[in-house]
Formats: C-alpha cells, structure tokens, sequence
C-alpha cells in the first residue's frame, strides 16, 4: 500500500512475498534521472512546446512521472495513471517524438547511472515507447500499423471455383 506521499512501505506481490525489484536502481536514482531528463526537454526546441502546452508546474508532473519508473522498475504500486490515454488525448504528441524523447532519455541514462543499469532501463524506456507510440498519430495523421510480415500482409490466391 501506498503512504502520503507516493511512498511505499515494501514491496509486496502477490501472495504476500516481497518482490525484487526489475531493474536494480535506487529512488535516488531515478529521481535523478527524471529531474535531468525533464530539464533537458524544457529546453528541447521541438520537445520542450510539447510539453510546456500540458504542464505549468513540474514538480508535481515530474513527481508523477517518478512514482511511474518505481511501479516499472521497483515494481512499487504507488502509479495509477494510464499513459496512453493521456498521451492520446494531448493531442498535440505525435509518434515521431518518440525517437527523440528516447534520445534524450537514453543520454541522460548514460549519464546518471552505470553501464548495465542504463542500458536496462533504456530496454524497457524503448518497448514502452513503441507501445505509446503505436497508438498516436503519424505525421500523416494515420494511426500506425506494427509490419507483422509478409504472411500477414499478403492476400490469399483467389482460386477458381467450379460449378457443376
């Protein structure tokens, strides 16, 4: 359960047992990572109007956003939001800001924290991208369509049929 704050008192799954954590990096650190990372989008020329058309007061966003990296890393419960539809509904977040978001967030990893911590919680910073990402517009304004290859994309032969 969570206490005032967002803080958790331990990690309990289910059944009771304590949880490891997924990927081995401390509060500290990913307050770090969230402070620095939002710093550099403020000052990003095509990220940072994004943002600032959602967010007046960064504290609490980026408080917000620290209480989601401990439920996907520390698998800490204290996160209740719904990323996709706040990133849907913006309206303004588009699938090509992904790579850049990733970017910034990848030098800020590599940054902050060491080699094997960076490099996993930039793995799973990624496969979270590519799913928030599939579900915004392209630049065309279509929603995406994962290539699930050419077995799925290919019609069947049409064969003729006989009658008798």
């Amino acid at each position: 359960a969570c206490l005032p704050g967002g803080q958790l008192d331990r990690r309990v799954g289910r059944g009771g047992l304590n949880m490891p954590p997924r990927i081995p990096v401390t509060e500290a650190q990913i307050d770090r990572v969230v402070s620095q990372f939002y710093a550099r989008v403020r000052a990003h020329p095509a990220l940072g109007p994004v943002f600032a058309a959602h967010v007046t007061d960064w504290a609490p966003h980026e408080e917000k956003i620290g209480r989601f990296w401990r439920n996907a890393l520390l698998l800490q419960r204290c996160y209740d939001g719904n990323p996709m539809q706040a990133h849907m509904t913006a309206g303004n977040v588009k699938s090509a800001h992904f790579p850049v978001w990733l970017s910034l967030f990848d030098a800020v990893l590599d940054q902050e924290l060491p080699p094997p911590l960076a490099q996993a919680w930039s793995a799973l910073a990624h496969r979270i991208g590519r799913g928030l990402s599939y579900g915004l517009p392209q630049e065309s304004g279509n929603t995406p369509m994962p290539y699930l290859g050419e077995n799925w994309t290919k019609k069947p032969p049409v064969t003729a049929r006989h009658s008798k």
